[in-house]
């Protein structure tokens, strides 16, 4: 079946490509529902305008006119996917690819042009989904087997530590080669991440610096359960030496509704307690200056109305602080 004239213009009116027409003075004639979804111009907004109107600048616009009357963008009269940007009326910068032609009357007298523009931003971006898959392999290859060096040296060093060191010692050391194993996880966290989301060809960009931007690669938070009303306002002391788990305490707590305050050690806690009102103290075992233990008994002494939990990051109690202080009534 012949393609009408009718058919033809139904094809390329309902296109999802951009195309714009104008008449010999660059005023635009023609625009189809591909440009109005794009552009975000209604034809009444850009129809008997002039055409510069969907550039950045004139200079761009002009660029455009000078490439379709140079022979080396695909013919005399005629541009071959000529990359240019237009602007929406938004004020996006659209990335397109340009072929079109000038058409002439019947005397020979050029009358105007036509252009079909392809929209390349979801290109561009498959694009970088793949650079962004080779750079993920690549991460994962040269990365993760460094990380599994790292972890196997930091067990041998443990053992090392448990066989060499005091009691009193080793739950320190303890502590920063967990702190070490958390950092590595992190690590083979981001890995993983870069991994999704080659696969599910779907990431955000977060600003970095200035107009720089780069790839959010922070790990999807899992919306928490409701918060208990029994947690809502009551006053917390979070005593940790670890910044990382006040901070993150810290936050858990104040989403139930609490009124968080964090100490560094045992000492800055008994501080806070001595000027404020607390209704709990949720303490580490293992701090410098004054540890779990020694807060604990102090409260104890000063302020035996005030509950106490502690906590500890391993599963063993080298220095038996929470077996000392359960005897002391915790």
């Amino acid at each position: 079946m012949a393609l009408s004239k009718d058919r033809l213009e139904r094809l390329i009116s309902h296109s999802t490509d951009i195309v714009v027409a104008t008449d010999s003075k660059g005023m635009v004639t023609y625009y189809n529902d591909g440009a109005k979804r794009s552009l975000g111009y209604t034809p009444s907004e850009i129809l008997g305008k002039f055409v510069a109107q969907v550039y950045p600048d004139l200079d761009e616009a002009k660029r455009v006119m000078r490439a379709m009357r140079d022979p080396g963008y695909g013919g005399r009269e005629v541009i071959e996917t000529f990359e240019t940007t237009f602007l929406s009326k938004a004020g996006e910068r659209i990335p397109v690819a340009i072929s079109g032609a000038i058409y002439y009357d019947e005397r020979g007298a050029e009358d105007g042009t036509i252009g079909f523009a392809k929209d390349l931003r979801e290109i561009r971006r498959k694009d970088q989904l793949a650079t962004l898959g080779e750079v993920a392999v690549g991460l994962s290859h040269e990365i993760n087997n460094p990380l599994a060096v790292l972890l196997n040296q930091v067990e041998l060093l443990e053992r090392d530590i448990e066989a060499l060191a005091g009691e009193r010692d080793i739950a320190v050391e303890v502590e920063r080669l967990y702190a070490m194993r958390r950092e590595v996880s992190r690590i083979s966290d981001i890995l993983a991440r870069l991994g999704e989301m080659v696969e599910t060809e779907q990431y955000e960009t977060i600003e970095y610096i200035g107009p720089t931007r780069m790839i959010d690669l922070r790990k999807e938070q899992q919306p928490l359960p409701p918060a208990d009303p029994r947690l809502r306002g009551l006053r917390i002391l979070v005593a940790d030496d670890d910044p990382g788990i006040c901070r993150t305490l810290e936050e858990i707590l104040e989403a139930e509704g609490c009124v968080v305050e964090t100490a560094c050690d045992g000492a800055e806690a008994l501080q806070r307690i001595e000027t404020k009102r607390f209704d709990l103290v949720l303490t580490d075992v293992v701090m410098p200056n004054m540890d779990g233990h020694e807060l604990y008994c102090a409260l104890r002494a000063r302020y035996p109305e005030v509950p106490v939990l502690m906590m500890t990051a391993f599963h063993y109690d080298k220095d038996h602080i929470i077996k000392r202080s359960r005897m002391k009534g915790l």
